[in-house]
C-alpha cells in the first residue's frame, strides 16, 4: 500500500481510502498553520441508513502530510484489525 507522493493542494486531504471486508478506511492529513500536519482517520461501514463513520484524531503532529496520512492510515488498519479479532467467527466461537 503506497500512498502518492504529491501534497495535498487543499487544507485538508483524504488520500486513498481501503477497503477492508466491511470498512472503508480513509486517513485524513490537516495542515496547520504552523506549517506541521495534524492525523486522523474515518472508518465507515454499513449501507444507507445504517451507515456508521467513526472519525479519530491523532495528537501526534508531523512535518509532512505524507507522514501524517501513513500515521491515520496505520491506526485505521490496527483498529479494523482488533475488531476483526474481536470477532468469533461462526464456526469457532
Amino acid at each position: 500500500m503506497a500512498l502518492a507522493s504529491r501534497s495535498c493542494p487543499r487544507k485538508n486531504c483524504i488520500k486513498t481510502s481501503i477497503e477492508i471486508g466491511r470498512y472503508l478506511v480513509s486517513p485524513i492529513s490537516h495542515s496547520r498553520s504552523d506549517g506541521r500536519h495534524e492525523a486522523a482517520v474515518s472508518i465507515r461501514s454499513g449501507h444507507g441508513s445504517a451507515t456508521h463513520d467513526r472519525v479519530m484524531r491523532f495528537s501526534p503532529l508531523f512535518q509532512t502530510a505524507r507522514a501524517a496520512l501513513r500515521y491515520a492510515t496505520d491506526q485505521g488498519l490496527a483498529w479494523v484489525a482488533g475488531r476483526s479479532a474481536a470477532v468469533p467467527s461462526p464456526s469457532n466461537p
